[in-house]
């Protein structure tokens, strides 16, 4: 199983759309499912990822979406438990205690959440593997963010769950951090 993981892609209001090599990378790659935790802005996009990717796409409402859609989803991927939040309730942003109490109220072990604009993996003390890929057009947000386009692909084989995080170097691809864990 292996899942293309998406954040703050804010279009159109701060991006026209996501960078070509983004664009070329993601339709070459064969995702079994696209997960974006929030801030899509246009159902375009949504619609785009489901013609050209992949039907299967979960995603979540952000802050800034008027879209409807769920503050959070529950997905299993073989026998792992995946939970999806935007991450926009959270004071200090990105803060993995108050992201880790959010897992564990929903009953999951990894966690995607978005809304910082800056790609992180965690895993927590208390067993709880956190993904946030960043935003997928690199444009900035509400407490900063690195400016730089980002994403994460997580695969899951059996237990095992290995995320790893991209981000565009000029009209690179390069993998920035990946991380294994088996549940």
């Amino acid at each position: 199983m292996r899942a293309l993981i998406l954040s703050d892609s804010h279009i159109p209001e701060r991006a026209v759309w996501i960078p070509r090599p983004i664009e070329e990378y993601i339709l070459s790659e064969g995702f079994d499912l696209v997960v974006h935790a929030g801030d899509v802005i246009e159902e375009r996009f949504i619609r785009f990822i489901k013609e050209r990717v992949t039907k299967d796409v979960f995603a979540v409402k952000g802050n800034m979406d008027y879209l409807k859609l769920p503050r959070y989803v529950k997905i299993q991927l073989e026998s792992v438990e995946l939970g999806v939040t935007h991450g926009d309730r959270v004071y200090p942003r990105g803060n993995i205690a108050v992201l880790t109490r959010f897992a564990h109220t929903i009953g999951v072990r990894v966690l995607v959440s978005g809304h910082t604009h800056m790609p992180f993996i965690v895993y927590d003390k208390s067993g709880v593997l956190h993904v946030n890929p960043g935003s997928i057009t690199g444009v900035w947000g509400g407490g900063g963010g690195t400016g730089i386009p980002s994403f994460a692909e997580l695969t899951v084989n059996s237990r095992t769950v290995t995320v790893t995080v991209f981000e565009l170097v000029g009209h690179s691809i390069l993998k920035k951090e990946t991380y294994s864990h088996i549940f």
